[in-house]
């Protein structure tokens, strides 16, 4: 049943809406057809995007675990506890309250399959962070992705075929076991990370692949490395078709917002549209995501958003416009880039958004790159920050 803070702010006539938030692992931007990839083929993330809003410059952490704490709490991984991927450093602070917390309480039923990363025994377990139904693993890495063990609220159990189609099998269940339930799904698959394994469906296609002249030049085992991932985001983007498909069954679709989006750039030397940097790197190719974001109710189709945004301001953003309350929780990082997928970008900040990892600390602003080494680039001039330009702005 609904709570009264979800009825109130969705209105009489409207439904809260339901909401699938999907976080691949290691894709890069330039890991999709709709940013100029022209090895691979993502019908279904393209379509997303191009049904509803595309973020032109959106940003996440340089390494997996950050990006995860931002998402799930809207607050910067370094205020959270979160310095590392593994040994204990990638578990958020059990004081920090999490996206699934605050829906769970409005009102929707809440569910994670995939890769948490978050922290693996209580208080740190996606069901003691609000999410009612867990099923996958809560490490950083995986060794198997053919029906290997996984966790079913705490519980062992064996997988059922490939990870990635058996999460989205678990996740379409969820969804129509629902019904009239609004639900808040977190999907983290963990493809195209490393081990490379895809079923042969998808590896066919890639397995005896040349690169062409546009992409980083890669040999032996490396090429295959990077054969393997584009056979993996196809894979997922075959999943994401499905929970279309699915949405589109149970007559949802309408109400239903869908997010895509990475954790970090990519985890080998792929094509990334000529950015400097990838995974573990503060540079744009390190942070810059993918993002789209469908709600057929609400979001104009072909919806362009050029300001900066970053993935702690999601939890801001499907805070408001789901009505759910923020009560209990820290002060936000993020902002709620809601206005800008109505078209209203009058009050937009001049934003500068901080990249941290190890010793590593970039700025960006809607003109700059300040990089970790202090040199300054024009990233309107010098996308792929070729040429510091220090001496040209030192007020900069």
């Amino acid at each position: 049943m609904l709570t009264l803070s979800v009825v109130a702010a969705a209105g009489s006539a409207d439904k809260a809406p339901n909401i699938i938030v999907i976080l691949t692992d290691d894709q890069g931007w330039g890991d999709l057809s709709i940013s100029g990839n022209t090895v691979l083929d993502t019908p279904n993330i393209d379509r997303l995007a191009r049904e509803g809003a595309i973020f032109d410059r959106f940003y996440v952490s340089a390494v997996c675990s950050p990006t995860r704490a931002e998402f799930l709490t809207g607050r910067h991984h370094a205020r959270s506890g979160v310095y590392s991927t593994s040994e204990g450093g990638e578990r958020v602070d059990p004081d920090e309250k999490m996206i699934g917390e605050f829906f769970q309480e409005a009102g929707y039923r809440t569910a994670a399959f995939g890769k948490w990363h978050s922290g693996m025994q209580y208080p740190y377990h996606p069901n003691a962070r609000g999410f009612e139904e867990f099923y996958g693993f809560c490490s950083g890495h995986w060794g198997d992705y053919f029906s290997p063990m996984l966790e079913h609220n705490g519980q062992m159990v064996t997988g059922n075929g490939f990870v990635i189609d058996d999460f989205t099998d678990r996740a379409m269940d969820f969804i129509e076991e629902s019904g009239d339930e609004p639900f808040f799904v977190y999907l983290p698959y963990n493809t195209p990370h490393s081990p490379m394994q895809v079923p042969d469906r998808w590896w066919n296609k890639f397995k005896d692949l040349e690169l062409p002249a546009d992409h980083p030049p890669s040999r032996g085992d490396q090429l295959d490395h990077t054969r393997a991932a584009f056979a993996m985001c196809e894979n997922i983007d075959w999943n994401v078709g499905r929970i279309m498909d699915k949405l589109d069954a149970l007559e949802i679709a309408d109400n239903t917002i869908v997010i895509y989006f990475s954790d970090n750039g990519p985890n080998g030397a792929r094509w990334n549209g000529g950015m400097r940097g990838r995974k573990g790197s503060t540079d744009e190719g390190g942070v810059r995501s993918p993002f789209s974001l469908r709600w057929p109710a609400k979001v104009k189709a072909g919806t362009e958003v050029a300001q900066l945004c970053t993935v702690m301001d999601m939890l801001p953003t499907l805070a408001e416009v789901s009505g759910v309350k923020l009560a209990g929780g820290k002060p936000l990082d993020g902002m709620s880039f809601a206005p800008l997928l109505w078209g209203d970008d009058d009050h937009w900040p001049e934003r500068t958004i901080v990249n941290h990892w190890k010793t590593r600390t970039s700025a960006r602003t809607p003109q700059y790159r300040l990089d970790y080494e202090g040199n300054l680039y024009d990233m309107l001039a010098d996308p792929g920050q070729t040429t510091a330009i220090n001496d040209k702005e030192p007020k900069v």
